[in-house]
């Protein structure tokens, strides 16, 4: 996973945190929605990215390089 992908999803992440608990002591159900889909996301982007990875690292074992 590159640098630029590992900020980028861990800005999501901590922005939806911000989101969750901002609409939860303003009562804000949508915002605190949000926070909770933007975390999941990151979640999901981080996973791909590993899974990417490993692929890469095996595909790397396999040619020698």
């Amino acid at each position: 996973m590159g640098l630029d992908d590992k900020i980028s999803n861990k800005s999501e992440d901590l922005s939806g945190k911000a989101k969750e608990a901002t609409g939860s002591v303003t009562g804000d159900e949508d915002l605190k929605n949000e926070g909770k889909g933007d975390q999941v996301s990151s979640a999901f982007k981080d996973g791909a990215e590993k899974v990417k990875d490993a692929g890469a690292n095996i595909k790397d074992k396999l040619t020698g390089k």
